[in-house]
């Protein structure tokens, strides 16, 4: 009678443990510059709801982390991610982010990389439609949280205990955190000193660091199948221009590209969102404002992350499209409380802003409603290239 084998089911048992619980950091040197490369661009959900390349990345101090939304995955000739390949600086631009993502949703993502953010130059590109009055609402917040981030934050010892409180409460308010009873059971205790929900999460404990350690080696294996790569859209054409021929070759596209209508809107947008409906949307904006809002408070949780590691960041303020908004019945008013107020409040933790609010009515600086575009790319690049230089 054969007497059951039981070595190598132990030998792969150890060697899965192992493989388990080794700080994940001995795994990066499988992910190539080459894999970090394409995700600049890329854009993709894996790598920007993931941690390993984003951490990779920021120890290459050719890298300049842009941080934003939707206007990020606006990718024409103007661009800096395509801008920048015609016309290098000395730097790569890195896009993180896409449509949807706020500040709440970056905070996750720069205290998953607090230690690499260290000393490291950023880029912050504010939207002001997120500073509506209700804030960042599941339907935004859903498909741009990381579940993996977010266990991080969990076991994050450099946050501070005031931070990882303030934060912990904020994440508990939206469906999908509270969906996972586990990672609520972590964030309850951070929020709540009583004893019952503390002990609930020293027990559970073991099992939320098992499970972030899934989720780190998932990372490592998104990281290193990732092959989505996006074709430089370049334009030989502007090599060497100055920032007075860029702004007129600029103004050249946008008015190619939005003859359709008087708010300088690229065509086919407004061909297909706003023509249809264009009555209907006449004041549909009279009673909004954006001078009050929990994502001050997100931000806020930002600003105090990157003071405490030193990090050097540039915040752009983009402006909306003037002609549109006065359509839409947005006072001016209104809208330069806002353009004071933010620059105000970074401006207080000692951040420089870029602060473009100036240009409103400047023809095809915005490509829509609220993206910037043509022009805007012009300013924004050239606000890139002086605070690389200035931090260098």
């Amino acid at each position: 009678m054969k007497h059951p084998k039981f070595g190598p089911f132990l030998l792969a048992l150890a060697l899965f443990g192992i493989l388990l619980f080794m700080p994940v950091q001995y795994l990066f040197p499988l992910i190539n510059s080459d894999k970090v490369e394409q995700a600049a661009t890329s854009l993709n959900t894996d790598v920007f709801q993931g941690t390993a390349i984003q951490k990779k990345m920021l120890q290459d101090h050719k890298y300049l982390p842009l941080y934003g939304s939707s206007e990020l995955s606006r990718l024409d000739v103007y661009h800096p991610s395509n801008y920048f390949k015609i016309n290098p600086e000395g730097f790569t631009p890195y896009l993180i982010g896409r449509g949807g993502t706020q500040s709440l949703v970056h905070f996750l993502s720069l205290a998953a990389t607090s230690d690499e953010i260290k000393n490291k130059r950023i880029v912050f590109i504010l939207s002001p439609q997120w500073f509506i009055k209700q804030g960042l609402d599941d339907a935004h917040f859903s498909p741009n949280f990381s579940a993996l981030q977010a266990y991080d934050f969990v076991f994050n010892s450099n946050l501070t205990p005031k931070m990882k409180k303030k934060a912990a409460k904020r994440l508990l308010k939206f469906e999908v955190v509270r969906q996972d009873k586990l990672l609520t059971t972590m964030l309850e205790g951070l929020v709540h000193d009583d004893f019952v929900r503390t002990c609930k999460a020293d027990v559970m404990k073991p099992f939320a660091y098992t499970y972030k350690n899934v989720l780190e080696r998932k990372d490592i294996v998104n990281a290193l199948t990732n092959d989505k790569k996006r074709k430089p859209n370049t334009d030989g054409s502007l090599k060497g221009l100055s920032l007075e021929q860029l702004s007129a070759r600029a103004e050249e596209t946008g008015a190619q590209e939005s003859r359709s209508n008087e708010f300088g809107i690229v065509d086919k947008y407004y061909q297909h969102k706003i023509a249809p409906k264009l009555s209907e949307l006449k004041g549909y904006k009279a009673i909004e404002s954006y001078d009050q809002s929990p994502e001050y408070e997100d931000l806020q949780m930002i600003l105090d992350l990157l003071k405490q590691n030193n990090t050097k960041a540039l915040f752009i303020s983009i402006p909306v499209n003037g002609p549109w908004y006065d359509y839409a019945e947005f006072p001016k008013e209104r809208r330069y409380v806002y353009y004071q107020k933010i620059r105000h409040f970074i401006e207080k933790d000692g951040f420089p802003v870029a602060d473009f609010s100036a240009h409103e009515y400047d023809t095809y600086f915005m490509k829509d409603t609220i993206h910037i575009g043509w022009k805007g790319w012009v300013h924004l690049n050239e606000s890139l290239k002086q605070f690389h230089h200035i931090t260098n």
